[in-house]
């Protein structure tokens, strides 16, 4: 196949072009490999780059005799085809490959070329969820196609809205699960800049418990410590550090808040002190302490330079008015991602109620242990119940940020979002441990089901969580660009160090027990605490124990003779701590968008809504070829 090249005329070219004029004629009808036109200064280039009209029409073919090619200036090649003739710079140390007799380069002009193909690569997000063609769709059943990376991966933003005034700094959620969230894991979503929601499996006073221990774990002001008399003992010290967690406790007089501080009472205090020791025979009177009116920096500054574990905060009479700790700080350092209240500096707290008129009591014990966020706890949302109980917390509490659910319909998110709701829950029988699917035939697939919801409550300001079907950080990506501002995540937080419940050996793998809240050992957990019934291999933790079941309220069962299982118990391998896990999913999303080519997960919902973020679909081959294949055996790691 002879490739044909319009010849530069002798003047404008160099010497040595002219000189290759007879060769080349020769060799014309043998040419079959790849020939180069050469302007061998930079000068003659740029005036036959802009100036069509000096083209000979004499027709030359020049072979490539072994010139090093990247150490000429301003390669240009003229390829005549049959639609005419198209110019294409190489650039100063470019190379061209044939194919078809059409020169392809890395130049400017490859791009004006791609705008002439009439479709994009892949499929707008209209077009992939379009469920009258493709049907309901799964996160396996598409990929995002690869954009260009001009940044790292340490520069994407991962903030997104979980609320209509709630940001976090990481898209991540658990479940309120009774094998997956109470204070432990609630403690650590939030250091690690995501949020975990308490489970309501339990007693309303155990559930207001872990609130409380959420939002003492890290302050600003701390505008509510802890505080005793000189006549409390040091066995009420131990007391609180057995439930609380510290043992650092300023003394006044009154032994309350606004008292005249006398002193303050610390670990190293009451070490090998009998408990009966009243505190004024062991707590410090020497104490550092700052004056009503500091600012949090100027106080950090004060403590930080004093070296002392508190600083008490007084007004002009000497009366504590606040505390401030050193632990504090350090958590500050150690996790710059905390989801925090902006106003208190305390962590976000969240936990689960029901609809049942007892909910509201249970509601009340919540916020007033520091509740910022109740999710209503829901296998199908959309209900009388669960619309009052929106409208009467709105009206009760309207500061309380309210996520509402689970919906995977536009239908049911209106009413929903009508009623006031903040944020939705978005998910119907795609859990790992949920059946509901299978056996009610009601649900919807989860990624057209986000994709639905998301839609339409974005266009009101109300976020939603895609519950459900996470397995990889592939799937929290996928999720995210259907428009999700968060994932909840059961399966793949249980078995870690914080998830609830005791490691068991299983089959030789140490493991703990993981169970949907529609199993009927959920269901049962509050009749075993009054009959004594055998829970089954995958107990749940103690504190799971309640007469007032919540698995029976959010599958609308209270009522029912007969319980019809909507989920499945097992267990799950060992994952280690969650504060090495959730790091990892962190980092993989960064990298993930870092191949679409976008900083951040704004940045990827407008993408996809310009139709500039493409898709494609996976047919069960491509699955195939998509993960492992080819072993014999191999180990998976996913993060060191």
């Amino acid at each position: 196949m002879a490739i044909s090249v319009w010849n530069l005329k002798a003047e404008l070219a160099s010497e040595a072009l002219a000189k290759h004029g007879a060769e080349a004629q020769e060799s014309i009808a043998h040419s079959s490999t790849l020939y180069h036109v050469l302007a061998e200064t930079a000068k003659s280039a740029k005036r036959v780059l802009h100036t069509r009209d000096h083209l000979s029409p004499r027709i030359y073919v020049f072979r490539d005799n072994g010139v090093d090619m990247a150490e000429r200036i301003g390669q240009f090649l003229y390829v005549l085809e049959k639609q005419g003739v198209r110019n294409l710079m190489l650039g100063t140390f470019g190379t061209g490959v044939f194919h078809h007799n059409v020169a392809m380069s890395r130049s400017y002009n490859t791009l004006e070329h791609l705008k002439s193909y009439a479709r994009r690569d892949g499929l707008a997000v209209t077009d992939l969820m379009d469920s009258q063609v493709h049907g309901g769709l799964t996160y396996n059943d598409f990929l995002l196609l690869p954009g260009k990376i001009d940044f790292p991966a340490s520069d994407v933003i991962t903030e997104s809205r979980i609320t209509r005034n709630v940001v976090l700094k990481t898209p991540f959620m658990s479940s309120p699960m009774d094998t997956v969230t109470e204070s432990n894991m609630a403690i650590s979503m939030a250091l690690l800049g995501g949020i975990g929601v308490i489970h309501h499996n339990q007693s309303a006073e155990s559930q207001a418990s872990m609130v409380a221990a959420v939002k003492r774990h890290e302050n600003g002001f701390i505008s509510d410590p802890v505080v005793l008399s000189p006549e409390h003992l040091v066995e009420d010290v131990l007391d609180i550090k057995a439930r609380l967690g510290f043992c650092g406790i300023p003394i006044t007089d009154t032994g309350r808040l606004g008292g005249k501080l006398v002193g303050i009472v610390t670990a190293r205090d009451i070490q090998f002190r009998d408990a009966h020791t009243p505190l004024s025979q062991v707590m410090t009177t020497e104490l550092v302490t700052a004056q009503q009116g500091v600012t949090l920096s100027e106080a950090n500054d004060i403590l930080r330079d004093s070296k002392k574990g508190k600083l008490p905060i007084v007004n002009a009479a000497g009366q504590l008015i606040s505390l401030l700790a050193r632990s504090d700080l350090l958590k500050n350092q150690s996790y710059p991602l905390a989801s925090k209240n902006p106003t208190s500096k305390q962590l976000y707290a969240a936990a689960a109620v029901g609809t049942r008129p007892s909910d509201r009591e249970r509601l009340t014990l919540l916020v007033e242990a520091g509740l910022d966020i109740v999710v209503l706890d829901s296998s199908q949302g959309n209900s009388i119940y669960q619309i009052e109980m929106i409208q009467w917390i709105k009206q009760t509490f309207p500061k309380l940020e309210v996520i509402a659910g689970n919906v995977v319909t536009r239908e049911q998110a209106a009413s929903l979002i009508a009623a006031g709701a903040d944020g939705l829950r978005v998910g119907m029988g795609s859990g790992s441990i949920c059946i509901t699917q299978e056996v009610m035939a009601v649900g919807r697939p989860q990624a057209t089901a986000v994709y639905a919801v998301a839609e339409f409550a974005n266009q009101f300001g109300v976020p939603v969580i895609a519950d459900g079907g996470i397995g990889n950080v592939g799937h929290i990506v996928k999720a995210l660009a259907l428009g999700a501002g968060a994932v909840m995540m059961g399966g793949l937080l249980a078995g870690t160090e914080e998830a609830p419940g005791e490691y068991f050996y299983h089959e030789g793998k140490r493991v703990k027990a993981y169970r949907g809240m529609g199993s009927l050992e959920a269901m049962e957990q509050g009749q075993a605490a009054k009959t004594g019934t055998k829970l089954g291999k995958y107990p749940a933790p103690k504190k799971a124990t309640t007469v007032e079941n919540a698995a029976t309220s959010r599958y609308f069962s209270e009522s029912s003779a007969v319980k019809v299982a909507q989920g499945v118990s097992g267990d799950v391998q060992d994952k280690g701590s969650v504060k090495a896990f959730l790091p990892y999913l962190h980092v993989g999303v960064q990298h993930s968008l870092q191949d679409i080519g976008l900083r951040s997960i704004s940045e990827l919902r407008k993408g996809v809504h310009a139709g500039n973020v493409r898709f494609e679909l996976r047919t069960a081959s491509a699955q195939v070829e998509g993960g492992v294949h080819g072993l014999n055996s191999y180990t998976k790691r996913l993060f060191a």
